[in-house]
C-alpha cells in the first residue's frame, strides 16, 4: 500500500517531504490540503492533525504530522539511504540540525514567506517592514552560523546527504519570492545549488510550481 502524503505542494514544509519520497524512490499518493481555501480547517484533516498544520502522513492505520519527523519516517523505511544514519551520534547530528531547523532556519525564514509571498498573493495586502526587520535579524543570525557549518563540508553533517540537507534547504526554492537576503553567504548558496541539481529535486520541482 502506498504512503499517502497531505501536502499543500509549494509550501517549502510539503516540498522537502515529497523530496525525500522522490529520493528514497518510495510509492506515494498526495492529497492537496489548499491552504488558500482553508481545507486544514476542514473536519477531515483536523482528525488528521488537530493543529490544522501540513503536511500529514498517513500509512495504513498509522498518521504522523510535522514534517520533520516524517522526513525521518520515510528515511527508516530505507535504512541503506544513509539519510538518516544508524550509527547514534550521527543520527542526533542530523536530527540536530533539524531541531534548529524548526527553532531558528524555518522560524526567520518564515516571515518572509509570509510577508512577501502570502500576503501580496492571498491577502492583496503589502508587507509589513517591521516584521521584515525582525525576519531579517533573526534570518542572519541563523544564516551565519549553516554559513559556517558548510564552509569546508558538501552536507550539512559531512560528506554524506541527510534528512537535514532536505529539511534546511527547501525554503531556499524561494529565494527570489521570499526575497531572501543569501547573496553573502557563499557556502549557503554552493550548498543549495548542489541540492538542486539532485534528480529528486529536480523532479520535485517540477511537480510542485513555487509561489
Amino acid at each position: 500500500m502506498a504512503i499517502e502524503l497531505f501536502v499543500f505542494p509549494p509550501s517549502p514544509r510539503a516540498f522537502k517531504v515529497l523530496a525525500v519520497a522522490n529520493h528514497l524512490a518510495l510509492p506515494y499518493v498526495t492529497h492537496l490540503v489548499d491552504l488558500g481555501k482553508g481545507a486544514q480547517r476542514g473536519p477531515d484533516f483536523v482528525a488528521l492533525n488537530p493543529n490544522m498544520r501540513m503536511p500529514a502522513l498517513r500509512d495504513g492505520d498509522y498518521v504522523l504530522w510535522e514534517s520533520n519527523a516524517i522526513l525521518q519516517y520515510l528515511a527508516l523505511r530505507c535504512p541503506d539511504s544513509g539519510l538518516l544514519p544508524l550509527d547514534e551520534r550521527r543520527r542526533l547530528d542530523v536530527t540536530r540540525w533539524q531541531f534548529w531547523d524548526l527553532a531558528h532556519w524555518d522560524a526567520a525564514g518564515a516571515i518572509y514567506m509570509f510577508e512577501n509571498v502570502v500576503k501580496p498573493m492571498f491577502r492583496k495586502s503589502e508587507p509589513d517592514p517591521a516584521a521584515l526587520e525582525r525576519g531579517a535579524e533573526g534570518f542572519h543570525r541563523s544564516a551565519k552560523v549553516l554559513d559556517a557549518q558548510l564552509a569546508g563540508r558538501r552536507w550539512i553533517t559531512g560528506d554524506a546527504l541527510t534528512v537535514a540537507d532536505f529539511s534546511i534547504g527547501a525554503l531556499l526554492n524561494h529565494t527570489a519570492a521570499a526575497r531572501l537576503p543569501v547573496e553573502e553567504y557563499p557556502a549557503i548558496r554552493r550548498w543549495y545549488a548542489g541540492l538542486a541539481a539532485l534528480p529528486a529535486w529536480q523532479r520535485t520541482l517540477g511537480e510542485t510550481a513555487p509561489l
